[in-house]
C-alpha cells in the first residue's frame, strides 16, 4: 500500500505550538505524505516556521493567504491536495507517529470512503485504550454519532477519499463553531459506509489561549445554532434516527449558548437571546430528549441541565477555568 495521502493544516496564530505539529506529521510511520500548511494571514511568526520548514522537508507545501478563516483555509486545501486521501489537522494539535497508518488501516479493513476513531488524547488525558475495536458503521449510525456527545465534532482525527468528497461538492461552508460538523456529517451521510476504530493516535490541544476552547465568544453559539439547523434542513438520510439525533443537538445548542453568555457576562446586551435560551431549554426538553438515543447517565445530566440551566452552566464554567488553569502540558 502507497497510496499517497494528503494532510491539510489551516495556521493562525499558532507560533508557539507548530513546531511540535509539524514533526509529527514528517516522522509519521506512513511515508507518502503531501503536507499542505495553509497559513491564513497569520500576524505572528507561523508563516516563517512553515517556509523554514518547507526549505528542508520536500513533501510540505506552504501556501501564504489573507486571513479568511479556517473554512477558507480547509478550502484551499481541498482545492490544492493531490492524494488519495486526506487528512485535517488543526494547527494547535499534533499526531501520534502511527496515525495516519492507523487511519489506512480503518479504510482499507472496512473498505469505506470515510474513517475516524472515537478517541483522541488531549494535553489533560494521556492514557490509551486497553483494547481496539475496528467497524464498518453505516451512514446513519455514525451521522448520529456525530451529533450526539459521544465523538468529537471536528474534522480532525478522520480520514476521508479525496475522489469522493470532490464528486459529492463536499466543501466548508460556514464560519466559527459548527463548519466541521457541518462537513462531517454530510460526509457521514454520502459516504458508503465508515471505518470506526478505538484507538487514540490524534492529540487535541486544551490549553491554547487563541483558541474557541478557551476564549469565549457568543458567535461561537450562534453560529453553531445555524450549522445544527442547516444539517437539520438539509438532511441527505431524512431518517427518524437522524431527525431525533438532529433535535437533541438544537436542545443541547440553547445551552451551550446560555453557556456563552455567562461566560462572556454578556446578559443585559444579550437578554432576549438570554431568555430565548431559558425558554427553549424548557420547552424542547422532553421532546429532544425523550427520542434521543442516549446512555443512561447523559440522560441524568440533562435531566439536571434541564432543570437548572442557570446554575449549570455557571458550574460548568468554573470547572472548565479550574482545569485550564492546571492544563500546562506544552
Amino acid at each position: 500500500m502507497n497510496e499517497k495521502v494528503s494532510i491539510g493544516v489551516p495556521i493562525y496564530r499558532v507560533e508557539k505550538f507548530l513546531s511540535k505539529l509539524i514533526d509529527s506529521l514528517i516522522n509519521q510511520t506512513y511515508k507518502n505524505l503531501e503536507i499542505i500548511l495553509v497559513d491564513d494571514g497569520s500576524p505572528d511568526g507561523s508563516g516563517k516556521i512553515c517556509d523554514e520548514y518547507a526549505k528542508k522537508e520536500s513533501r510540505i507545501k506552504v501556501i501564504h493567504k489573507e486571513n479568511g478563516g479556517v473554512s477558507s483555509a480547509r478550502n484551499k486545501v481541498l482545492e490544492i491536495a493531490t492524494g488519495k486521501w486526506l487528512v485535517f489537522v488543526d494547527g494547535d494539535d499534533w499526531l501520534e507517529s502511527d496515525c495516519i497508518e492507523y487511519m489506512l488501516r480503518l479504510v482499507h479493513e472496512t473498505d469505506s470512503e470515510m474513517g475516524m476513531s472515537l478517541n483522541n488524547f488531549t494535553t489533560r488525558d494521556r492514557n490509551q485504550i486497553d483494547n481496539d475495536l475496528i467497524e464498518s458503521w453505516s451512514p446513519e449510525k455514525a451521522a448520529c454519532t456525530m451529533l450526539y456527545p459521544y465523538l468529537a465534532i471536528g474534522c480532525w482525527n478522520k480520514i476521508f477519499n479525496l475522489e469522493f468528497l470532490r464528486k459529492n461538492s463536499i466543501t466548508f461552508t460556514h464560519k466559527l463553531s459548527g463548519e466541521g460538523m457541518v462537513f462531517i456529517v454530510t460526509a457521514a451521510q454520502y459516504a458508503n459506509h465508515i471505518g470506526v476504530g478505538r484507538k487514540k493516535i490524534y492529540n487535541y490541544r486544551l490549553n491554547n489561549e487563541n483558541s474557541a476552547m478557551t476564549k469565549y465568544r457568543l458567535e461561537m453559539g450562534t453560529y453553531a445554532q445555524k450549522a445544527i439547523n442547516k444539517i437539520k434542513n438539509e438532511l441527505i438520510l431524512r431518517t427518524p434516527a437522524l431527525i431525533n439525533a438532529c433535535n437533541w443537538h438544537i436542545w443541547k445548542n440553547y445551552n451551550f449558548m446560555l453557556f456563552l453568555i455567562i461566560a462572556t457576562n454578556s446578559k443585559e446586551e444579550n437578554l432576549a437571546l438570554y431568555k430565548d435560551c431559558l425558554k427553549n431549554n424548557r420547552k424542547l426538553f422532553i421532546s429532544a430528549n425523550l427520542k434521543a438515543d442516549l446512555k443512561f447517565k447523559t440522560k441524568v445530566k440533562n435531566l439536571i441541565i434541564g432543570l437548572f440551566p442557570v446554575w449549570y452552566a455557571k458550574r460548568s464554567l468554573k470547572n472548565q477555568r479550574n482545569a485550564l488553569k492546571k492544563d500546562l502540558m506544552e
